[in-house]
C-alpha cells in the first residue's frame, strides 16, 4: 500500500470521527423560548402566569358580590319614608283628589369600583367620602343632604357594593370592598337633573381620591355619551312631573 493511499483512508475514518466527537461532546444549552409542560410535583414553585378567562381566587369572590338592585330599592324605599314634605305642603289642605305621596319611581345608580384585583380600605372610603362631601348617618350609610333642609332626606346615598350594603363604623378597619353604590331615589327633594349633577362629581371626586373607576348602571365604564343620554333622560323626567303637577292644580 503506498503512503498516499494511507493518506486517503487516514482521512475518509477521521473526518466522521472527528464531527461525532464534536457534536456529542459539546455541553447542551438550555431550551429559549419555550417553558416546559407543568406536571404536577414537577414543577412545584415555578410560576404561572395568569392569561384571559382564569377563574377568580375564592377570596376575591366572596368580596366580588355587588349590591343587588333589590337590595337597593329596599334602601331607597327606606329613605322615601323618612323624608318629609316642605312646610308648605305639608301645612297646605289636601285638595280634593290629590294623589297620595308617589312611590319610587326610579333609582338613578352609578358605581365606584376599585381597579381590577384591588379592594378598597374601610378608613381610606370613609376619608374619601368626606373630603368628596358625604355625611354618614341613616341606615349605616352615606349621604349627600340639602344645606338647611336635612329634613328633607338625602338628595342621593351611597352604600357598599357588598350585602347589606351598610358599614359598621365600629369594625371599618376591617372593610375591604370592590366598591359601592351611588344611587338616588325619584322623585326626590330636588328636580332629578339637579340631583344627578350633584351626584355624579362626587362619584368621579371619589373615584379620583380611591383612583377607582366611575360604571354605569350596567357595570359598564361611564362615558360621555351615557351621561348626555342619562341627563336627556332625567330632563324628560323632570317635565313629565311638572305636567303632572299642573293637572292636580
Amino acid at each position: 500500500m503506498t503512503e498516499n493511499e494511507l493518506r486517503i483512508i487516514i482521512a475518509v475514518i477521521g473526518v466522521p470521527l472527528f464531527a461525532a466527537i464534536y457534536f456529542f461532546g459539546r455541553p447542551k444549552r438550555p431550551k429559549q423560548g419555550r417553558r416546559a409542560p407543568w406536571v404536577r410535583g414537577e414543577n412545584e414553585g415555578e410560576r404561572i402566569e395568569p392569561t384571559l378567562g382564569d377563574p377568580p381566587s375564592p377570596e376575591q369572590g366572596k368580596l366580588d358580590v355587588d349590591l343587588a338592585t333589590e337590595e337597593l330599592e329596599r334602601l331607597g324605599s327606606a329613605i322615601a319614608a323618612r323624608r318629609k314634605p316642605p312646610p308648605d305642603i305639608a301645612e297646605a289642605k289636601p285638595l280634593r283628589g290629590a294623589r297620595p305621596p308617589q312611590p319610587i319611581e326610579r333609582i338613578v345608580t352609578l358605581f365606584v369600583a376599585a381597579r381590577a384585583g384591588d379592594l378598597i380600605d374601610g378608613p381610606d372610603l370613609v376619608v374619601a367620602a368626606e373630603k368628596a362631601g358625604l355625611t354618614f348617618g341613616d341606615m349605616g350609610i352615606f349621604h349627600r343632604l340639602i344645606s338647611g333642609k336635612a329634613e328633607a332626606g338625602p338628595l342621593f346615598s351611597m352604600a357598599n357594593m357588598v350585602k347589606p350594603g351598610s358599614f359598621d363604623m365600629r369594625h371599618i378597619d376591617e372593610v375591604h370592598t370592590p366598591g359601592v353604590s351611588f344611587f338616588m331615589t325619584l322623585p326626590g327633594p330636588l328636580p332629578a337633573l339637579d340631583a344627578w349633577e350633584a351626584m355624579l362629581p362626587t362619584a368621579q371626586r371619589l373615584a379620583e381620591l380611591l383612583d377607582a373607576s366611575v360604571l354605569d348602571e350596567e357595570r359598564n365604564a361611564l362615558g360621555r355619551q351615557r351621561v348626555a343620554h342619562i341627563r336627556d333622560e332625567l330632563r324628560a323626567w323632570d317635565r313629565k312631573q311638572e305636567r303632572n303637577s299642573i293637572r292636580l292644580r
